[in-house]
């Protein structure tokens, strides 16, 4: 009976809001990247969660952005491809003591409670001091091999 390699786990990865918007508004020059990310969600090479405070920020974005509809639209398109991570006042009251400049940031850090590998973000100097592994769009892509 021959051996074979065991099967790599699927990495649980929690987006960042700026990588979603990169996609949404084709935000150039982070979309390539941003949108082969949740194109490797889609077909299973990763899990994708988004932290449920970002749900509000994208629509709100979106919306200012684009229109009611589009908004609407993505945000559906999201809840159908990311796992949400609900985030209690304990999550919050964490954030609080990253001693992060942004509190959101704070709050995406304090949302990795739920179990995820990394962070994806394209601004890992926002999460400096944070206790947690921040990468790239780019570089999950790259530790996930050939798409």
């Amino acid at each position: 009976m021959a051996v074979t390699d065991p099967v790599p786990p699927i990495p649980r990865l929690l987006i960042d809001t700026n990588v979603v918007l990169d996609v949404l508004l084709e935000r150039v020059p982070w979309v390539e990247d941003a949108t082969a990310l949740l194109d490797a969600i889609a077909k299973g090479q990763a899990e994708g969660h988004l932290a449920s405070h970002a749900i509000t920020t994208v629509y709100y974005i979106v919306e200012r952005e684009r229109n009611r509809a589009v908004a609407a639209t993505a945000v559906s398109d999201l809840l159908q491809l990311l796992s949400v991570v609900p985030l209690a006042s304990a999550a919050f009251q964490r954030a609080l003591g990253l001693g992060l400049r942004d509190y959101e940031d704070g709050v995406q850090a304090a949302a990795l409670q739920m179990g995820a590998d990394c962070l994806v973000t394209r601004n890992a100097k926002d999460f400096k001091g944070a206790p947690l592994t921040v990468r790239s769009p780019g570089e999950v892509l790259a530790l996930l091999g050939p798409r």
